[in-house]
């Protein structure tokens, strides 16, 4: 008997065997129903469905104890106001880009991206394993929040350029939109950047408020129509070598769930965490042979003075940071340790691996 009923739990719901340890059989008069709010349009393609995939998984893990009302940007709150939204307790949860919280927190930003730092499997590897995400907790904590991984975008493109960039000289005066640490480092080289939702971008390329943008990676940059606004697209890969997307909970509704559920929301997000890195890849591939196919983009690489002016500002912006701001050094103290430790298996695994696959012409 207790066989079978141990068997017929395993097979509830479409999460299936793996999800077992995690699917509630508690009554529906016991539904929890939260709202998260989102820095995306709603349904916007990976960030949008990815916010969407997490709610979904949330209910099926729990056997639909647990619900999760999804809300696009602005609806609730507008795109940029998502951390001070769950922190009050307006919505439950959240689902953004820590780095967009640079002004409030300024050490959010190492848990999205960090300019020539750790790629997408060295970044994962130090908050599950390496403390990262024991620091991020401690971090929010301070401002009533609970943050997780729910996605994450892969490396990102450099971004979209109205004119074509030959020389250092000619990145003097651009205006780009580009957040986090990123954003500043380019502000070292003579750029103005700027920090806005994704959704104002192509009107603010259109109408020249903008000369040249970053936003995500072909898949995203394709869905706002960016390659009409903009001729080259920079392939660099120095800004964000990962990024990865928060989900946020605020800390009292947190605390006030019981063990299961918070068992099943930590499951939620790193199932979703590893399934939005998987759509990119297949996603991203398909779209630039869109845009380069069909739609006649040219891809460029930033110069080489480029790319070294933009190291040294990246590696003054960290340093000024951290001597400003003890949350940060602490942090990136840890992000750094960790990045010495993995580097060396990275050069000799997925990096030789890579540059001989291309040697012989695989």
């Amino acid at each position: 008997m207790q066989r079978r009923k141990f068997l017929k739990t395993v097979g509830l719901g479409a999460a299936g065997a793996a999800a077992a340890p995690f699917v509630s059989t508690a009554s529906a008069q016991e539904t929890i129903t939260w709202d998260m709010v989102t820095s995306w349009p709603t349904n916007f393609p990976a960030l949008g469905t990815g916010a969407n995939d997490f709610a979904e998984r949330i209910e099926k893990l729990s056997n639909g104890r647990m619900r999760v009302r999804v809300h696009g940007a602005g609806e609730l709150v507008p795109a940029m106001e998502v951390f001070d939204a769950v922190a009050a307790g307006t919505a439950e949860m959240g689902h953004s880009a820590a780095y967009y919280w640079r002004g409030k927190v300024a050490a959010s930003q190492f848990f999205t991206a960090v300019p020539f730092g750790m790629n997408t499997t060295e970044t994962n590897a130090w908050l599950y394993h390496g403390g990262g995400q024991e620091l991020w907790d401690e971090i929010y904590a301070k401002h009533n929040l609970k943050p997780f991984a729910v996605g994450n975008t892969g490396a990102q493109m450099a971004g979209w350029f109205k004119k074509e960039i030959n020389s250092l000289a000619d990145m003097q005066g651009i205006r780009l939109r580009l957040p986090g640490l990123a954003g500043e480092a380019m502000n070292g080289i003579g750029v103005t950047t700027v920090n806005m939702a994704g959704g104002e971008i192509f009107t603010s390329m259109q109408t020249g408020v903008l000369d040249a943008a970053d936003w995500v990676g072909p898949y995203n940059d394709m869905a706002f129509g960016l390659h009409q606004v903009a001729d080259y697209y920079y392939t660099s890969v120095w800004n964000e070598p990962t990024a990865v997307l928060e989900g946020t909970v605020n800390l009292d509704a947190w605390n006030a769930l019981p063990d299961d559920l918070k068992d099943v929301v930590r499951e939620a997000a790193k199932a979703s965490n590893i399934g939005m890195i998987s759509e990119f890849a297949y996603r991203n591939a398909q779209a630039l042979d869109t845009l380069v196919d069909e739609h006649g983009v040219q891809l460029r690489t930033f110069p080489e003075d480029v790319m070294e002016a933009l190291y040294e500002s990246s590696q003054q912006v960290i340093q000024n940071q951290i001597d400003s701001d003890p949350d940060s050094a602490k942090v990136y103290e840890s992000y750094q340790a960790f990045q010495t430790l993995v580097r060396p298996f990275s050069d000799i695994g997925e990096y030789a691996y890579l540059k001989g696959r291309d040697a012989v012409g695989a």
